[in-house]
């Protein structure tokens, strides 16, 4: 017969290990973000989107005036050119019809982007990205797990034997 205690620890156990066991599921494979992001004026920001061979990317930016460094794996999409490592491509007047980009990650990398925003308006990034997901969520999925494995091992120990200053 099983304790009170027992019962207890298997079922909150159990549940743990569902936990772990679904974000796992969740963690692999590629993570689609739709980016919605604003910057202020004379504000910068960058993206750093590690991703496999063959994802489509997409971003657009609506704003006065910004500037733009993208550089992509292989011979991707770059703004501007990768033999020019020290300037960005300015653009003006995207308020109407703002800058869209498309590329396709041709091999696996990381796609750089920075954007400085030099206009007298916020700048709206929007898009949708699809990264690869960070290892450092399987371990941690699998920490979890673990957790969930060692609570339902301390509550068997009620079962076998009721410890001391229980």
């Amino acid at each position: 017969m099983l304790s009170k205690r027992t019962v207890i620890g298997l079922i909150i156990g159990s549940a743990i290990i569902a936990i772990g066991g679904y974000s796992l599921i969740l963690h692999i494979g590629t993570i689609t973000i739709n980016e919605n992001y604003v910057v202020g004026v004379g504000d910068s920001t960058s993206y750093t989107i590690p991703a496999p061979d063959h994802t489509p990317q997409h971003m657009e930016i609506t704003g006065d005036a910004f500037d733009l460094r993208l550089t992509s794996p292989s011979t991707g999409l770059q703004i501007p050119s990768s033999n020019s490592e020290t300037t960005m491509e300015s653009f003006k007047d995207r308020t109407e019809e703002p800058l869209t980009l498309d590329w396709v990650h041709l091999e696996d990398g990381e796609t750089r982007i920075q954007i400085q925003n030099t206009g007298n308006s916020e700048l709206v990034i929007t898009g949708k990205l699809i990264r690869s997901s960070d290892p450092i969520w399987f371990t941690f999925d699998l920490m979890v797990i673990i957790s969930g494995m060692v609570i339902i091992g301390f509550s068997m120990g009620f079962t076998l034997r009721k410890p001391k200053g229980f």
